[in-house]
Parts: C-alpha cells; sequence; structure tokens
C-alpha cells in the first residue's frame, strides 16, 4: 500500500485527489495538510510513502517545504503539484529534489500513474517538462548560467510578475494579501537580485526574459 500525504491549502483540490486516488486499491490518503509546517509536522510522525505538495501554499511556499523536507526525510518522494505554467517552476522544483512535477489540470489517470511511479524511486516527468530539464540541460544547467530570476523564491517571483506588469506596490498587495511594507520589502530583494534599479528596468528585464509577465 502507498501511504500518501496532500498538502494543498484548498480542500476542493485535496477532496479531488483524494478521490481520484480513492480508485486505486495500491493506495491511500492517509493525511492531509493545509500548508506546509502542518506537512512538515505530519511527515515526521512517519508512515507516509509519497508527498503530494502544492506549490503555492500560504505562508512559507511549497519550494521551501520542498527544501525542508528534502533535509528531514531525504528519501522521501515529492510530486510537486502546481496551477502555473510548466515553463516557471517545473525545472526548479527537479532542481530541489522533487521526484516529480504534476500541473493539477492532470486526470486522475495520470496523478495515480505519478504517485505508483515516484513510489517505485522513479521520476515522474511529462514530455513538456522533459523538453525543459533538457534544454537547462543544454545551457550548461548551473545555478552560475541560471537566469537571475530563477534566484526568486515563490513568493518573490510573484510580486515580481505583477511588478513587471506595472502593478503598483498597493495593488500587489491587495491581490496577494500582503502588507505593503512586506511588498516592499520583497521587491527591494528582487531588484537587488536581478541586478536592476527600479520597475522600468524590471519590466525590460522581464521582456527580454520572455516571462509570463511580459
Amino acid at each position: 500500500m502507498i501511504r500518501v500525504l496532500i498538502c494543498d491549502d484548498h480542500m476542493i483540490v485535496r477532496q479531488g485527489i483524494r478521490q481520484s486516488l480513492a480508485e486505486s486499491a495500491d493506495i491511500e490518503v492517509v493525511a492531509e495538510a493545509a500548508d506546509g509546517p502542518a506537512a512538515l509536522q505530519r511527515l515526521r510522525q512517519g508512515d507516509i510513502d509519497v508527498l503530494l505538495l502544492d506549490i503555492a501554499l500560504p505562508g512559507r511556499d511549497g519550494l521551501d517545504v520542498l527544501r525542508q523536507a528534502r533535509v528531514e526525510h531525504p528519501r522521501l518522494p515529492v510530486l510537486m503539484l502546481s496551477t502555473y505554467p510548466d515553463r516557471q517552476y517545473a525545472v526548479r522544483s527537479l532542481k530541489l529534489g522533487a521526484s516529480g512535477y504534476l500541473n493539477k489540470s492532470a486526470d486522475s489517470g495520470e496523478i495515480t500513474a505519478a504517485v505508483r511511479r515516484v513510489a517505485g524511486g522513479r521520476r515522474f516527468i511529462t514530455a513538456p517538462v522533459a523538453e525543459l530539464l533538457a534544454s537547462a540541460l543544454g545551457q550548461g544547467g548551473g545555478d552560475a548560467e541560471a537566469p537571475l530570476h530563477e534566484l526568486l523564491s515563490h513568493r518573490e517571483l510573484q510580486v515580481y510578475e505583477r511588478l513587471a506588469q506595472g502593478r503598483s506596490v498597493g495593488e500587489i498587495a491587495k491581490d496577494l494579501s500582503l502588507s505593503s511594507n512586506t511588498v516592499s520589502t520583497y521587491r527591494a530583494r528582487i531588484l537587488e537580485k536581478t541586478g536592476v534599479r527600479n520597475d522600468v528596468e524590471l519590466a525590460l528585464y522581464a521582456v527580454r526574459r520572455r516571462q509570463p509577465a511580459d
């Protein structure tokens, strides 16, 4: 029996995944978590074979939780879940040690196949993600050659995309349910990490990198 922990902040998503996996006699969802700290706490209790982890979590985002899970449970297969385009997070997730990356739009058969595959010690990589990974390796694959925006955390990337769209700090704060001071802090970190001086240069940087925000 493959024992699964689902971590997603939306109950309806957790219920949908649970229902999809319930059709398989060899898979059992034994626990759910609505945020990263709760997932990590449950992992420490043991008896989990696969972690299904959402990237967009409140507070501590999924990539941070992935890093911590890899430290505490280096042999645990982690299957990342996301609604974002593969090119934004797939390669980053795999580089951080995820066993696979799956879009939430996947059908129940693909979710089940992914869980079985990573539980068996293999990686689950879709054809589009494989192309992205091959492209990243072809460019050197090293952090030194990676685009600067790939150094951003998930939350910083969210702010970055909105700044590149010309959104104000106040608008971003409202959109992400953050304080304006917090968004300003993220903005300062983004400017430092990308090596630009202001929002105009950041927008130009985004256009050159052909991010979803351009």
